[in-house]
């Protein structure tokens, strides 16, 4: 009996070694279960992202079906979508000029089976414009591919003198005030082309905002207002048949579209350069591997010749090859110039 609580002793001695070494074991076990399923999971990612599509993937485009965005959207992914024996679907989001569809492609999940294929509009110009976006176009997305380009025409009337750039310029500064400039709105491409070339001319011309540009032509024909960049598309027809006078373009270099026309700063305005791209992005997060795979497959399918022809018959250029990250340098770039203009001309949307 005198040994028996010894024997008690010694035996919940053993048992608490004993219950140490298996809860050792236990969390050692439970360490390489979880390292194990984390690396499944790794593993299962990249292999998501190695076999990029294997479902139909949605593109979403912010602006109406029909449209100059949509158009391209649906010549580039029908391309794309032949080349990687998978579906893309082009979903159109439209409203508050391109915004609202933009807003919903950020919150999308970033693994490549929802993209946004949009233009400077909602990147470059309505973060200036609209100050309450419900997005951040540099911190909800990843650029990804440059698509096209889409470069404008400087027209005037014909009862302006004027037959180049230079005698625009000579003409308004000698009028001061008295021209005017249609435009297809507050805030839009069109009006912020045509205030940059006046700040940079050193003209003063009235603007006279109009529901588009359609609207318009017919005003600049008749010499009720003297001047205005328009799509090629809708402009050019207009100047070949002798009711207009197309006078430059606005792309950085001469537009294949219109190889007679010198460009802007050819014309006397040296460094002036405007284009309404189109690219691609995915939401942020998305992983460099599914970025890059992304990017090669709209990289691959802009290069194709029949794409090139499809995108000129709506008056949009190729985009010149670039990286994500050259892209997304460019679209910065193109969002602090329109930042100055809009901040100078004090330009707001009604």
């Amino acid at each position: 009996k005198a040994q028996l609580p010894k024997m008690a002793h010694s035996l919940c001695v053993l048992f608490n070694f004993l219950a140490g070494v298996l809860r050792m074991r236990l969390l050692s076990w439970g360490r390489g279960v979880w390292g194990l399923a984390g690396l499944l999971v790794v593993s299962a990612a990249a292999h998501a992202q190695a076999n990029w599509p294997d479902r139909p993937v949605r593109v979403i485009v912010p602006f109406p079906a029909s449209g100059a965005t949509d158009l391209v959207a649906r010549v580039v992914t029908q391309r794309v979508a032949a080349d990687l024996g998978q579906q893309l679907v082009v979903d159109n989001k439209p409203g508050a000029g391109g915004t609202l569809g933009t807003a919903e492609a950020a919150k999308a999940a970033p693994d490549g089976y929802t993209l946004l294929l949009t233009t400077s509009s909602t990147h470059a110009i309505s973060p200036h414009l609209m100050p309450k976006l419900a997005y951040d176009p540099r911190k909800d997305f990843v650029p990804v591919a440059h698509v096209a380009d889409a470069p404008s025409v400087l027209l005037v009337t014909n009862s302006l003198p004027a037959k180049t750039v230079g005698e625009l310029i000579a003409y308004a500064k000698a009028h001061p005030g008295k021209l005017n400039y249609a435009t297809s709105g507050n805030g839009t491409i069109v009006h912020l082309n045509t205030a940059a070339f006046s700040a940079q001319a050193g003209v003063d011309m009235t603007h006279i905002p109009y529901k588009g540009t359609a609207l318009a032509i017919p005003d600049l024909i008749a010499g009720q207002t003297h001047v205005l960049f328009d799509s090629l598309p809708t402009g050019m027809p207009h100047a070949k048949a002798g009711r207009l006078r197309a006078l430059a373009v606005t792309s950085e270099k001469r537009s294949t579209l219109a190889p007679e026309l010198p460009t802007l700063a050819e014309s006397g305005l040296p460094g002036y350069s405007s284009v309404t791209w189109f690219g691609v992005y995915l939401p942020a997060g998305a992983p460099p591997a599914l970025v890059d795979r992304v990017h090669k497959a709209f990289a691959k399918a802009v290069q194709a010749p029949e794409v090139a022809e499809s995108l000129a018959k709506l008056g949009v250029e190729p985009a010149a090859p670039r990286t994500p990250a050259q892209f997304g340098a460019m679209v910065q770039a193109d969002s602090n110039r329109w930042a100055t203009v809009i901040r100078q001309h004090k330009i707001s949307i009604d």
